[in-house]
């Protein structure tokens, strides 16, 4: 009867997935052979050569394909009867407003980032659907259930940032190899190959800046009476050489500091073209972006070698070289992609250069594509274990069978003797500005802040709007739609660059913003405080929002238990996977009071609510590769042991 009743209940059901990729795939499988009759999946991206291992509903023919599409095709080859509904395009476009989410019975998320998350998030609340959400990074996942008024939502938590790195420490004093990867990526590379029009601190590098610009005024325009080659060296040696020796003239920046050493092409490379091999006809013949390589043009195959000075030089050279020739088309307009090849090695060869001249140890191709591009390599198997565990929840919030909602989480390491940690959902947040319209606070400078700042930094990085409207009062500041007349367009564009304090209506020191999103059907209060200064190496954006906190947890409280792993409604805790830590130990998420069953012996409930406190890092952000992962100080970490955030 039972069985029958849940039968019922799935084949009635009509489902959303967002997202069609690594989770996606083993998602969209497994609702189709689990009963599910009516399936719509939205995504945005086409299959590249790089999901093939993982994302198993595709093949080699199908890529540049729309994912969605394919995979509908590849589920209805085997479930013919299933109706599936494929969108391929972004979920944060208008057609896909509030209206469009009341009709499915319950929305399933295998996203790749943030934004789309808290997009999801805002429109399943705006229209009383229920979501399941979901993640995985290497051998790490978790399914979370966010169902309005009963369970915290997706943004009851706030979630880690990316580590931003002061610019005077990427241009000037990099200490890690991260700082080097981000100087060849959002600076060397934006610079050569990207809009040259747009503001770049590349060659910031003393306290008088003026005293480089002479040097510096042409040195990234290609000259017409110059080979391609000819223009690499001299970008190479202002670069490596000259910016080098610029920094090294203010002796104070190296008081306590080892210094860079200058290095400069012709004392690396003799005059003579890069490509030795006779390989550059041969290989390069095509236009092809994905073929164009400067390690197959100059005879170097492996990855995984850490190459010399000498061969980054050269791969630094020859990818110019294949730019200008071979992607001339795109130089001005592009930007970093991991999964561009070309790029790549540019800024591997870049990076490592740059760590040679400031004794910064060089890292392998392998290395520096996961630390640009974010990477933690994905796991299909953690796919398939996490899509298994959204259809079990999908089930349960069908049935409205709110005592049997879980959060699942999959570990790398047992904890207690268990890889999937089951934990009751936690309570709405109190102070969630999303769900409980909790107002914020934010410190800024009134008087030197302009509103595109509060709008970029704020509005849409910070609380994820896209289409915002601003209002002090009866005056609106701010508005973005379709619908705007030019007049008003170009009112609100010159509002964007007047300082916060000179607006038509004034913001400042007690100033209560109105914020709102008609799109996601979200508004918020902001309450505008007057800072004159901001620690730039800790307040990078020169302003701090707060009032949205993590909450805590509290000793004693009973209302959450422990059970084992084998039993259909246990409730586990989510643990660190740290191989060091003690796999007995248990580490409390952040949420809601709880405390371990009785039966966990020898274990201190309150030491470990305290651990909890301080230890609540396993947060998947992405579905598969692409993982901000931070240590204790918020920076990359390639040990695998550390995989938590």
């Amino acid at each position: 009867m039972a069985s029958q009743q849940h039968l019922s209940t799935i084949k009635g059901a009509k489902v959303l997935m967002v997202g069609a990729g690594g989770i996606g795939c083993e998602l969209l499988k497994t609702l189709a052979l689990s009963g599910f009759q009516d399936i719509h999946i939205i995504d945005m991206d086409t299959i590249e050569v790089s999901n093939l291992n993982r994302q198993f509903l595709f093949r080699k023919s199908h890529v540049g394909q729309s994912k969605a599409k394919v995979a509908r095709d590849a589920v209805l080859r085997f479930r013919p009867h299933v109706s599936i509904t494929s969108y391929h395009a972004n979920v944060k476009n208008q057609e896909f407003n509030v209206d469009f989410f009341k009709q499915f019975s319950v929305v399933l998320n295998g996203l790749d980032n943030l934004d789309a998350r808290r997009h999801v998030n805002r429109l399943c609340l705006a229209a009383d659907i229920p979501l399941v959400e979901s993640g995985t990074t290497g051998f790490l996942g978790q399914v979370t259930v966010h169902v309005k008024g009963k369970t915290e939502c997706y943004e009851c938590q706030p979630k880690p940032a990316p580590k931003t790195y002061p610019v005077c420490t990427i241009t000037s004093t990099p200490s890690k190899f991260v700082h080097c990867i981000v100087w060849a990526k959002d600076l060397l590379f934006a610079k050569l190959f990207g809009d040259k029009n747009q503001e770049n601190d590349l060659n910031v590098r003393s306290s008088d800046p003026a005293s480089s610009s002479d040097h510096a005024e042409d040195v990234f325009e290609l000259k017409k009476d110059e080979t391609i080659e000819q223009y690499g060296r001299r970008v190479f040696d202002h670069v490596f050489g000259y910016n080098i020796e610029v920094a090294l003239s203010n002796e104070d920046t190296w008081k306590n500091r080892n210094k860079p050493r200058p290095i400069y092409i012709r004392d690396i490379l003799p005059e003579e073209p890069t490509n030795q091999n006779g390989n550059m006809d041969k290989i390069c013949a095509t236009d092809e972006q994905s073929l164009i390589s400067a390690m197959t043009s100059i005879g170097m195959k492996n990855p995984q070698e850490i190459w010399s000075l000498v061969e980054n030089s050269r791969i630094f050279i020859e990818a110019i070289v294949l730019f200008f020739t071979k992607r001339k088309k795109d130089v001005g307009n592009l930007s970093f992609d991991k999964d561009d090849q070309l790029a790549v090695e540019f800024v591997t060869a870049a990076a490592n250069i740059r760590a040679a001249s400031f004794g910064i140890p060089m890292h392998s191709l392998f290395e520096s594509k996961g630390i640009a591009g974010n990477i933690v390599h994905a796991v299909a198997t953690t796919n398939a274990i996490i899509a298994g565990l959204i259809v079990i929840e999908a089930i349960k919030v069908l049935q409205n069978d709110l005592n049997k909602y879980r959060m699942t989480y999959c570990l790398e390491h047992p904890s207690r003797k268990m890889l999937l940690m089951p934990v009751e959902p936690f309570e709405p947040n109190k102070s969630c500005y999303v769900c409980s319209e909790t107002p914020l606070s934010l410190e800024i400078n009134t008087r030197h802040a302009k509103l595109r700042d509060f709008v970029e930094k704020i509005v849409k990085a910070k609380l994820g709007m896209n289409f915002p409207l601003i209002m002090h009062g009866a005056s609106l500041l701010y508005e973005v739609g379709d619908d705007l007349d030019e007049d008003m367009v170009a009112n609100y564009a010159a509002n964007l660059e007047k300082v916060l304090s000179e607006l038509p209506s004034p913001v400042v020191s007690g100033t209560i913003l109105s914020v709102e999103d008609l799109q996601q059907e979200l508004s918020c209060s902001i309450n505008i405080k007057h800072r004159d200064e901001f620690d730039e190496e800790k307040e990078p954006d020169g302003m701090v929002l707060s009032g949205w906190q993590q909450t805590t947890l509290e000793k004693g409280d009973s209302s959450k238990t422990l059970l084992g792993n084998g039993e259909s409604t246990s409730k586990a805790l989510p643990s660190t996977t740290d191989a060091n830590k003690n796999d007995d130990a248990d580490i409390v998420a952040s949420g809601t009071k709880r405390k371990l069953d009785e039966a966990s012996s020898g274990v201190d409930a309150s030491s470990s609510a305290n651990e909890a406190n301080s230890l609540k890092k396993l947060e998947v952000l992405d579905d598969d590769d692409d993982l901000v992962v931070l240590d204790d100080d918020g920076d990359l970490v390639t040990n695998k042991k550390k995989r938590l955030q």
